[in-house]
């Protein structure tokens, strides 16, 4: 990996992981373009997820200082959401399935559809709700199996969690702050595996482009998650869902042109 290319790839990870359009989906269709080689990609792609973790602590500090004190009703909402997410990972890891099923366009272009329309959904929903629900262990299972879709490229992770939050009445800063808080516990694992099958695999791992693409994207996340915080205020989401299609048009043209 190059340093322009791992602060390139810093910059659509930090930018696109809090926004509902897919980073891994973005990242995917990057590699692709810029025939990134495969060895150690996914090495890469998760400590760039590392880097995007830096403003989530930051930002949600005292939310996180919060899951530790009595009654640890968070804590274990934030636990129960994590099994599904954690579940589909393994299965992704140990079956090689993303390599396999996202090998063209495709299925990237089927998984950004279904964003787009639950996205679309979900701003009719938000914008229809007078009366909310307070977050529960069934609501915070019901957001835990979107985030278990946000596993496969094009299914944005935050944007999925943030819309079954909608669907199932929460309000909208409690959604954001716990879909945030999500991320930590599925990023952090993914580190973790990843790290363990790089030493393992004798990956070489280059310093430099690996630490200027982190801190691409822990700069671009803070970006993102100050902008989107102020998004999901006005549940605002048909923009995106707009981008999304126009970005599945150019998917459709890459795979007819084989690109």
């Amino acid at each position: 990996m190059k340093v322009w290319e791992m602060i390139l790839l810093g910059f659509i990870q930090g930018m696109t992981e809090f926004l509902p359009v897919s980073s891994s989906g973005h990242l995917l269709i990057a590699q692709k373009l810029l025939g990134v080689s495969a060895d150690g990609y996914m090495f890469y792609n998760v400590m760039l997820h590392i880097g995007t973790l830096i403003p989530v602590c930051i930002i949600f500090f005292k939310d996180i200082l919060g899951l530790f004190k009595k009654p640890f009703n968070k804590l274990w909402y934030l636990v129960l959401a994590t099994i599904p997410a954690g579940v589909v990972g393994v299965l992704f890891k140990v079956f090689n399935l993303e390599e396999i099923l996202f090998a063209g366009y495709i299925p990237l272009i089927i998984c950004y559809l279904v964003t787009a329309v639950v996205l679309l959904l979900a701003e009719r929903k938000a914008k229809n709700t007078a009366v909310y629900k307070p977050l529960n262990a069934k609501r915070a299972l019901f957001m835990g199996l979107g985030q278990g879709l946000g596993v496969l490229p094009g299914i944005s992770r935050s944007g999925i969690t943030i819309c079954t939050g909608t669907f199932v009445g929460i309000d909208r800063e409690t959604t954001a702050s716990f879909s945030f808080l999500m991320s930590i516990p599925i990023i952090l694992a993914s580190a973790l595996l990843e790290g363990y099958s790089a030493i393992k695999g004798g990956i070489v791992v280059e310093a430099l482009p690996l630490i200027c693409g982190i801190l691409s994207s822990a700069v671009f996340g803070y970006i993102a998650i100050k902008f989107m915080l102020r998004l999901i205020k006005k549940a605002n989401y048909k923009w995106f869902s707009l981008y999304i299609i126009l970005l599945i048009i150019a998917l459709v043209i890459f795979e007819c042109l084989g690109i």
